[in-house]
């Protein structure tokens, strides 16, 4: 059943998604195939001045920011709760939990919601730029300047062009104790 890019418009995750999947049906021959499957392929957004990529698996979807109601007691990193669709996601600002300057919400910023089973997150950005292609031959040993927070959960880095890119493990991340204790 198609869907029509205007339903899409009020949610930049999902339309994204369907653009992927029109030009991959668009896209013919076998070679072209190949190496389709042996692209990695993330959602790449901007924490601070650092380019990070997740994987597209980790990311359930990209929202503009919702607004939060504080949480008495909580880390300065844990920016409150939002109400997402009758769900309370806790909203995380990344570059505050890797020891950054707590960041400037702005038209820009966005939050990613974690696609994980038992563990609720929103990861507030400063901007997504989409989702970014990698095959193996832009896999790169160098790494973007980093926060020191960001290091244990970065598994590597791509090289496009002039940009760095930092693949961040999300379920790594959310996963980790430090993560988890988000009261005072």
């Amino acid at each position: 059943m198609a869907v029509s890019l205007a339903e899409l418009r009020a949610r930049p995750f999902a339309l994204l998604q369907e653009l992927e999947r029109r030009s991959r049906e668009a896209a013919s021959g076998r070679g072209r195939e190949a190496v389709q499957q042996e692209e990695w392929v993330g959602v790449g957004f901007r924490v601070g001045r650092t380019y990070l990529v997740a994987s597209r698996e980790e990311v359930r979807e990209v929202l503009p920011f919702p607004g939060v109601t504080r949480l008495p007691g909580a880390k300065p990193w844990l920016l409150g709760l939002a109400n997402v669709r009758g769900q309370l996601l806790p909203i995380t600002d990344l570059n505050a939990f890797f020891g950054g300057p707590a960041a400037d919400i702005g038209r820009m910023t966005r939050v990613l919601m974690v696609n994980h089973a038992d563990i609720p997150a929103g990861l507030l950005v400063d901007e997504v730029r989409g989702f970014r292609r990698f095959v193996p031959s832009e896999r790169v040993e160098a790494l973007p300047e980093l926060l020191p927070g960001m290091t244990p959960y970065i598994a590597g880095a791509y090289s496009a062009g002039d940009e760095l890119w930092g693949v961040l493990g999300v379920h790594g991340l959310v996963e980790s104790s430090v993560f988890l204790r988000a009261a005072r």
